[in-house]
């Protein structure tokens, strides 16, 4: 009998009862993936509709939050900081304003949200896209339709804003974009200003909302700890997990990565796909990240990068897939993000940004871009790909998913390949831990 059929023997009863009976770091994870969150009960988290309702209460100044125009000041100046000057109003005009006379309206001619302050004389188009995508000339057709509605008011400002879960392109480039990472960073600082100015119910809603968007966005440091906690139960267990995982159930995405990363890549790290070398680093039922291998060979194996010891691989980019299902529970999109993580030294972080972006307008990759951020903002997270989605017409087929994700890693082969170029210049920042 060779050693891979004796791993493939099952596990005795005491190693069952060892991971499954008074195991404190499974009780600790299944705690986490029980939490109570009343958004969550009510199956209220994937549904744009809830979002942009939670979302017009927190904008409103004058609702029961307490908060007044501060969310609206720092949601707005957030999304178009980094547009330059004009239009106006900037970031600069917003972040100086008075907008509590400000209105707030959902679904006014279709648009999730509209504000209209009447003393600045602006309104703001908000496009809120949770799970679904834009349909052709959507944001054009809801410029218009304000334009129509204000044809007498010759000098007011009209912007609009495309909110994103994945930080999408809008088809309309006079609209400024912003992502739900960005819409938490502004959330925990405004809890942290105003912890003693608001009411606990707020506070303890404001925070039901804020796991929601760092549970799906990926930035939970809870979930973060979890993780943690779960590879080192499945070191600790492995011959169990793998018995449970290769007998139990699994979804069609976590075939697809069965496919194309194989069955044992908790093993073997360094996997091949097609003509792409990948060093995998995680996978759950809607994601599996990694490093393409010239990353990983630049950035070396022996050194640490202070921030970022705890977030995905280690490294201070990361590289993963994605899966979103649509509203209609068939269709979908597959995602490919490339990251640059929360490093420690500003300095240095600015600096791989700035480098990414020049790499990438020297070689022509427009697919190489920030989406609108400005890198010189104290942001942690920075998404550094672009139109870097395909269609998935049935997230139920493990194998459109594997062909598509074959296809985009095809798709972004030069993206790889010229950030690789710059990353050597950085290894004076990594640090040989003791």
């Amino acid at each position: 009998m060779s050693i891979e059929d004796n791993d493939r023997e099952a596990p005795d009863f005491e190693s069952f009862e060892a991971l499954f009976v008074n195991n404190e770091p499974i009780d600790k994870i299944g705690a986490y993936i029980n939490r109570f969150n009343p958004i969550n009960v009510m199956k209220m988290q994937r549904m744009e509709i809830r979002h942009s309702a939670i979302l017009a209460w927190l904008l409103t100044p004058n609702e029961t939050h307490g908060l007044g125009d501060q969310f609206l000041i720092a949601f707005l100046a957030k999304a178009l900081s980094g547009t330059g000057r004009l239009p106006q109003p900037n970031a600069l005009d917003i972040a100086h304003a008075d907008l509590s006379d400000a209105e707030i309206k959902t679904e006014w001619k279709n648009i999730d949200i509209f504000i209209h302050s009447y003393s600045q004389n602006w309104a703001f188009i908000i496009e809120n896209k949770f799970g679904s995508t834009q349909r052709k000339n959507q944001l054009s057709d809801y410029r218009q339709a304000v334009e129509e509605a204000f044809r007498d008011e010759t000098s007011i400002a009209i912007r609009g804003i495309y909110l994103t879960l994945s930080g999408e392109e809008p088809n309309d480039p006079s609209y400024a974009v912003i992502d739900y990472e960005s819409v938490c960073e502004i959330i925990k600082l405004l809890l942290s200003k105003n912890e003693n100015q608001l009411s606990s119910e707020v506070v303890k809603f404001i925070e039901h909302y804020l796991e929601v968007i760092e549970d799906e966005t990926g930035m939970s440091e809870e979930q973060v700890k979890m993780e943690e906690l779960a590879k080192q139960l499945y070191r600790e267990h492995k011959k169990v997990l793998d018995f449970v995982m290769e007998h139990g159930a699994s979804n069609d995405f976590s075939i697809a990565v069965d496919e194309l990363f194989g069955e044992k890549r908790h093993e073997n790290w360094d996997v091949t796909i097609g003509n792409h070398r990948l060093m995998y680093s995680n996978s759950d039922s809607r994601g599996v990240s990694f490093l393409p291998y010239s990353w990983y060979e630049a950035f070396g194996d022996d050194l640490e990068w202070a921030g970022c010891e705890k977030w995905w691989a280690g490294y201070p980019l990361i590289v993963w897939f994605q899966i979103r299902e649509n509203n209609d529970g068939k269709s979908g999109k597959l995602w490919l993000f490339a990251e640059v993580g929360p490093l420690t030294d500003k300095a240095f972080r600015k600096n791989l940004l700035e480098a990414i972006l020049s790499k990438g307008n020297q070689a022509g990759l427009k697919r190489i871009a920030t989406r609108g951020k400005n890198i010189n903002s104290d942001g942690k997270y920075t998404k550094v790909f672009k139109e870097n989605s395909k269609d998935i017409k049935d997230v139920f087929s493990s194998d459109e998913i594997a062909n598509k994700m074959k296809d985009m890693l095809k798709d972004f082969s030069k993206e790889f390949d010229a950030i690789a170029e710059i990353l050597p210049q950085f290894l004076e920042h990594g640090y040989k831990s003791k």
